[in-house]
């Protein structure tokens, strides 16, 4: 595989790359590249999160060293689970059995706990530096990667310490690349800008883009980008607008169903960025819409391209569309449900979780 080869795998789907000549470079050198990404173990894993899955299995099959950090103590500040760091890391173990069913090769990526990081004093000496050469305003604006305003600070300084880990997980471990969703740009720029002052390796961001809810979305004049994205995207803390894993079949057609897909209307519309992001991942991907003779019978699209076509033409049903990705999306579901089914104590927290016992 050349580097132009491997440049064309690790863009497709993201929403950019800070910066694809840094990464360039990289490759041409034919450096031993080393990746993360990092998450908090907060919830129930819905589909949104299987774009960054799926971009870290690309990393992995261009030849880059990737690690997974679950971030125990992250969601600890974040107040995610009650605070109960037994039940988050039930929920890290519960994210990485995910991953490993959607088709993660897992022997081939180093699971890091946030527990095995915040042992080290050379870490924690490490966040101290980031925040002495970061100021207070900026360290608040970085607030929205754990999903938090700025003035939550006011009320709970850990949330401050939070932006700093972040940075200090990336430099702590020399790491080449930082993947991650949109939503964590302002870690990724922040660790970027800190690195030259510590003289520390400057690391490749590659962002994701995040999957809007079902409700899809509306954009207003004056709203900012984060502000916009925090209110549509797909989210545990909203179930109704969001598919998760472990969904039965038919409640994932039932969401499909109601999901907002205008005919014609290609921006903001979820039913087709599930296609995009997620059903048409692989370049193999196909999606057979299945339709009776009269409105045109059968039709198969090889390609997303093909398919938002002819969606944006008017020329496919809504709800043909949405049939069709409720049986596609059910296919590349149905060995994760089967993974979580076999594991008596990923069921018992998916019940839980579902139950709202924990938050």
């Amino acid at each position: 595989m050349n580097v132009e080869e491997k440049i064309k795998i690790i863009s497709k789907n993201t929403a950019e790359i800070v910066t694809i000549d840094e990464l360039r470079k990289k490759l041409e050198e034919n450096q031993k590249l080393k990746g993360y990404i990092g998450f908090e173990p907060s919830g129930l894993f819905h589909i949104g999160w299987l774009i960054w899955a799926q971009k870290l299995k690309d990393l992995v099959d261009v030849g880059v060293d990737m690690s997974i950090l679950v971030a125990t103590w992250h969601a600890w500040i974040n107040d995610k689970l009650s605070g109960n760091l037994d039940k988050i890391k039930l929920a890290g173990q519960y994210a990485i059995e995910v991953l490993n069913a959607y088709g993660v090769d897992m022997s081939r990526v180093k699971v890091v706990y946030a527990e095995d990081l915040v042992k080290d004093s050379n870490y924690w000496a490490l966040v101290i530096r980031i925040a002495k050469n970061t100021s207070l305003a900026r360290m608040k604006r970085a607030l929205t990667i754990m999903g938090r305003k700025a003035e939550e600070a006011e009320l709970d300084t850990s949330k401050l310490i939070y932006p700093a880990m972040q940075v200090a997980d990336i430099l702590y471990q020399d790491l080449d690349i930082a993947l991650g969703g949109t939503d964590q740009r302002k870690a990724h720029m922040l660790a970027r800008d800190v690195s030259d002052k510590l003289g520390k390796k400057k690391v490749i961001a590659i962002h994701t883009p995040l999957l809007i809810g079902l409700q899809g979305g509306q954009r207003m004049e004056g709203v900012e980008e984060d502000d916009y994205l925090a209110s549509v995207k797909m989210s545990k803390s909203k179930p109704e607008t969001a598919i998760f894993v472990h969904d039965p079949p038919e409640v994932v057609e039932a969401k499909l169903r109601s999901a907002y897909c205008p005919k014609g209307v290609v921006v903001d519309n979820p039913v087709l960025q599930i296609n995009k992001y997620i059903i048409f991942a692989k370049d193999s991907a196909t999606l057979k819409v299945e339709r009776d003779i009269k409105y045109g019978g059968d039709i198969e699209f090889k390609s997303y391209e093909e398919l938002e076509k002819t969606y944006s033409e008017g020329k496919l049903h809504p709800l043909d569309l949405k049939l069709a990705t409720a049986r596609k999306l059910n296919e590349i579901l149905d060995p994760i449900r089967k993974k979580l089914e076999s594991k008596t104590e990923f069921t018992l927290l998916v019940e839980e979780l579902e139950k709202g016992v924990t938050r």
